[in-house]
């Protein structure tokens, strides 16, 4: 039995834990999140922060770091939104969870409260909840260098993005996109190689935030092109952690050499008791060319191949998740993921569940968001929860609060979304352009979608012209 999987493997543990949160959390105010104390993102190239992935970023400010590197995640901003919750105000930066909640349904701020790493601290975060504290659970970019350009990144977390637009300039959409004046001055991402007061105060603190942490995740960039995700693995080997989850994210298509030396360190760090478990997020949206497409740069057969590839090696104390960002560009061929996603809990889930998804919802860029897609498209959903309502089963299908993730992200899509012949033009402005620069072709790799494409080109065309 895998520890790390012992309280994930059903609906009941999941949903019952979230519930029972909820009433907690209203028990202090209609807005408490324990993830504003207990969980924090830190983007170190450009010295940014955020508790969830929800909220937008905000700047870490340089001079407490000098004495306090915990600064990197108990920031000024981060302390007013925790009294505002304390308060039972809605912070604004939070609107993902009051917009989920208003459709009644239960949201990330339940779901994140719920989970042991941060109920573990209710208490002691009521008492006083103006303290500084080291977070639970910590996800870390140390460094922009990735080898994608998915559609819907930037230079911020690409250094092939910052490439592209540093030699062909800004995407022409109604308000240029990943315009390269935007990632000037502090927008611009420090190089590893370069000094960075934010990265040099994080490995101050790591030593004392090491010993409270629960799960530590690595994004990027591509963490398996980093040198401090290998410093990270160095140290946990040298000073073992029973109770840690690790966790690293990739896209899983850096070379073969960079990708034997990453999997030689995770069949050590799953030996023995050095980690509780450790974690694989493998980003990918939907199956084949559209993946590609989607996430310029991406192979899919080598990424597909090194998922089996990683939990044929890596038996023990592991588990994978894909990472299923939901944008118009991936519902119409999402079924044959899900398709293969059974097949995987079919063949490796033996005596604990190996295998994982995700489904967040992408709200930015504006046009490749699911809500300016026709109603036709709601069919795509459809057919992907019908699929998982018929392959139910704890271990080896389908879960039900999977499925009703599907449903939330239906219901949100066909909720609709104002300025939609605006964005439908930039949808055509921005994928016509990557055509362009990239030498792909959309009609090509999506053709269930050349009616929209045909709407959009001729939102974009009228808007032109209208201009003129």
């Amino acid at each position: 039995m895998n520890k790390g999987d012992e309280n994930t493997d059903g609906k009941s543990k999941f949903m019952s834990d979230a519930e029972k949160m909820k009433i907690k959390l209203d028990t202090v105010s209609p807005s408490m999140c324990l993830a504003k104390w207990q969980q924090v993102s830190l983007h170190l190239p450009t010295g940014l922060n955020n508790s969830c992935y929800h909220p937008p970023l905000h700047r870490i400010p340089i001079k407490p770091l000098a004495t306090n590197p915990s600064a990197l995640h108990n920031t000024v901003h981060k302390k007013e939104r925790r009294k505002e919750m304390m308060a039972g105000i809605k912070c604004e930066e939070c609107q993902y969870c009051w917009n989920i909640e208003e459709q009644g349904n239960m949201s990330d701020r339940h779901y994140r409260s719920g989970e042991p790493w941060a109920m573990q601290s209710f208490d002691d975060i009521v008492l006083n909840p103006l303290a500084d504290v080291n977070p639970s659970y910590v996800e870390v970019n140390f460094n922009n260098a990735c080898n994608l350009k998915c559609s819907y990144c930037s230079p911020q977390f690409s250094s092939t993005w910052h490439q592209e637009v540093e030699k062909h300039g800004a995407y022409p959409t109604s308000k240029p996109h990943n315009d390269p004046e935007h990632f000037r001055g502090e927008r611009r991402p420090i190089p590893n190689k370069d000094p960075n007061p934010w990265r040099e105060a994080f490995w101050r603190w790591w030593p004392d935030l090491y010993k409270d942490l629960k799960h530590f995740r690595m994004t990027g960039g591509e963490p398996l092109m980093d040198p401090n995700t290998y410093r990270v693995f160095d140290y946990v080997l040298e000073n073992p952690k029973s109770d840690l989850h690790l966790n690293v994210t990739s896209n899983f298509s850096v070379d073969d050499k960079l990708f034997n030396k990453y999997i030689s360190y995770v069949k050590r760090l799953c030996e023995g008791e050095q980690i509780e478990h450790f974690m694989q997020f493998v980003s990918l949206d939907t199956w084949g060319k559209q993946a590609e497409y989607i996430r310029y740069g991406l192979d899919f057969e080598k990424c597909i191949s090194r998922v089996e590839q990683f939990i044929k090696d890596a038996p023990y104390r592991s588990s994978l998740t894909f990472i299923i960002t939901m944008n118009n560009l991936n519902i119409v061929n999402l079924k044959k993921l899900l398709e293969y996603i059974l097949y995987l809990r079919k063949t490796y889930t033996k005596t604990y569940q190996r295998v994982w998804f995700d489904t967040p919802l992408l709200y930015t860029p504006e046009w490749q968001s699911m809500q300016i897609l026709p109603n036709s498209y709601s069919i795509c959903l459809e057919e992907c929860i019908e699929y998982m309502n018929n392959n139910l089963d704890e271990m080896h299908g389908f879960k039900d609060y999977e499925v009703l993730k599907m449903q939330r992200d239906l219901t949100w899509m066909t909720k609709g979304t104002d300025n939609i012949e605006r964005k439908r033009a930039d949808f055509y402005k921005f994928f016509s352009e990557h055509d362009h620069r990239r030498g792909t072709n959309f009609e090509e790799t999506f053709p269930q979608m050349r009616e929209f494409w045909d709407e959009c080109k001729y939102r974009a065309t009228k808007n032109i012209k209208s201009c003129a």
